[in-house]
């Protein structure tokens, strides 16, 4: 396999093969998806415009909603379509199939239509929701390897030994036809929206059967409308191997967009994106979690990592390409997200927007200087900036390191702040794409101090608007040292902040009247045993 090296957002790949002996062209394409039998249990999903994204990427986005389907995903079209066109005696033995989730409902739900067993292989890195929608469809879920290519070797033995017939996710030209219907209900769907005018159409891929399908459709029919391939950075299969000119397996592929984590394409899936796909274009987790929140902004409804990627590449699209009046459909795949995951999902959206950057900051370790700091995030070019999260505990009798994050106005800030806040006197070390920080860094703040005399921990509630923090330092007493200081914003319109004081006991009467005066709803934690365990000296 060669190594994974860094590529453009948007890659053009197309390429003119020569048609191989017995393989279908679009042409035959066109007729099986034509004749495919997918409305048993599918419905015709909505083409709505995202108005929002579109106001801001001057572009006109269309948002194909195949999240809205039974099963919250587009799969359950091919894989009905594959099931509906077997010979009885194959339905009376029953079904298998291996899949990260979304085919794994399809195939339930059409075996529950069709009358017939189904036995679903899917990975042990499943989320739990997906486990449970395929039992809850009377699946008999078998759960095995890492990967859905583990899975799927798995599936393939069972098959063996039980006599089941395979319903594969992608590499099949009937799942391939039941997955086209969508591109044939896009195109029909544009009149009603009142132009039938089309620049691209961009498609996530996993193993290929989507792309595979709206490829062969819209080149058949309206081959001037670009169709562009969607992978993510840890799991990009289909790009490396048409990249190549041969199918290429990953040594292993991300998670966090689970329904594309595909390790090796299909061999007909191949073949069609080789010739058919115009360009693909390449996103990071960052990027999807900001789609994710930008089609909940225009729908109130939340995608899956998968099912956002196609928009992710639209603003990745636009950004190089610096396009505008142009009209993009972006096919929303699926919405079968854990809501747990949501957690990281806001978490990363802002910084995937470059909404919000981060940074380490070394400050003198002297009384005044915290307050300076807040001050001059305040004066920043471009107007003030709200804090979005400030972590700090104090260590060293010269220096202190803070953990920052920030508002910005734009994309590429973040280096222009990081330079100016040196220009202040404060060595900073932007963090924004920084894997690490993100991740961990920033959850690790802390712990054990000899400074931290006489601290006093309280957890207060600030209202979130410029100047709370301010009024905080302004009524602090001079004496008073701030030696731990953790907020981060989490949306709401107040901010929920930890802070350690280091207060003489001489002066209780006095930060009494500070607490009054400052009026913040507060709960002292100094003697909570958690305090003492992991941060009290």
């Amino acid at each position: 396999m060669p190594a994974r090296t860094p590529r453009s957002p948007a890659l053009t790949t197309r390429t003119e093969t020569p048609a191989t002996t017995g393989a279908l062209s679009p042409a035959d394409y066109l007729k099986k998806i034509l004749t495919a039998r997918v409305y048993d249990v599918a419905v015709e999903s909505a083409l709505e415009p995202a108005r929002n994204l579109s106001r801001r990427l001057h572009n006109k986005v269309l948002l194909k909603r195949e999240d809205q389907q039974p099963v919250f995903s587009f799969k359950l079209r091919g894989a009905y379509n594959k099931m509906a066109h077997l010979e009885r005696d194959q339905l009376a033995r029953g079904v298998i199939c291996a899949s990260a989730g979304n085919h794994a409902q399809g195939v339930a739900l059409g075996a529950h239509k069709l009358g017939t067993r189904a036995v679903i292989v899917m990975p042990t890195t499943t989320p739990q929701l997906k486990v449970d929608a395929v039992r809850a469809l009377g699946g008999e879920v078998v759960l095995h390897g890492d990967s859905y290519s583990d899975a799927y070797t798995h599936a393939v033995t069972l098959q063996k030994k039980q006599g089941l017939t395979f319903v594969h996710p992608f590499d099949d030209p009937d799942v391939i036809a039941g997955q086209g219907t969508i591109a044939m209900e896009i195109l029909r769907q544009l009149q009603s929206l009142g132009s039938d005018h089309l620049d691209a159409v961009f498609v996530a891929i996993g193993g290929g059967g989507l792309i595979s399908g709206v490829a062969n459709y819209i080149k058949a029919v309206r081959p001037e409308i670009k169709v562009i391939g969607v992978q993510t950075t840890d799991s990009d299969a289909m790009l490396q191997s048409v990249t190549s000119g041969e199918r290429i397996t990953l040594n292993d592929v991300g998670l966090f967009a689970d329904g594309t984590a595909v390790k090796l394409v299909g061999e007909e899936t191949f073949r069609i994106a080789r010739g058919l796909v115009d360009e693909f274009v390449v996103v990071d987790t960052d990027a999807v979690c900001a789609a994710i929140k930008d089609v909940f902004v225009d729908t109130r409804s939340i995608v899956e990592p998968s099912g956002a990627m196609a928009v992710a590449a639209i603003k990745q699209y636009v950004a190089t390409h610096k396009t505008k009046g142009e009209t993009y459909a972006a096919i929303l795949c699926g919405a079968n997200m854990n809501f747990d995951r949501l957690r990281f999902v806001a978490e990363r959206a802002e910084v995937g927007e470059e909404r919000e950057a981060l940074f380490a900051v070394t400050i003198p370790e002297e009384r005044g200087s915290f307050r300076r700091f807040c001050e001059v995030i305040g004066e920043l070019p471009g107007g003030p900036r709200n804090v979005t999260e400030f972590n700090y505990r104090i260590h060293d009798g010269a220096q202190a390191h803070v953990f920052v994050g920030m508002t910005t106005h734009g994309k590429g800030e973040s280096k222009k702040i990081a330079a100016n806040l040196c220009r202040h006197g404060f060595d900073t070390l932007d963090l924004t794409h920084d894997e690490l920080a993100k991740e961990h860094i920033r959850h690790m703040v802390g712990g054990h101090s000899a400074l931290a005399k006489d601290e006093r921990l309280l957890r207060f509630v600030f209202p979130e608007r410029p100047g709370a923090l301010l009024k905080f330092l302004s009524l602090m007493r001079p004496g008073w040292n701030i030696s731990l200081f953790h907020y981060r914003n989490q949306g709401a319109d107040y901010g929920r902040i930890l802070v350690g004081l280091q207060v003489p006991d001489k002066d209780d009467k006095a930060f009494t009247k500070f607490l009054e005066t400052l009026g913040y709803p507060f709960v002292e934690e100094t003697g909570n045993p958690v305090y003492r365990l992991f941060l009290k000296t």
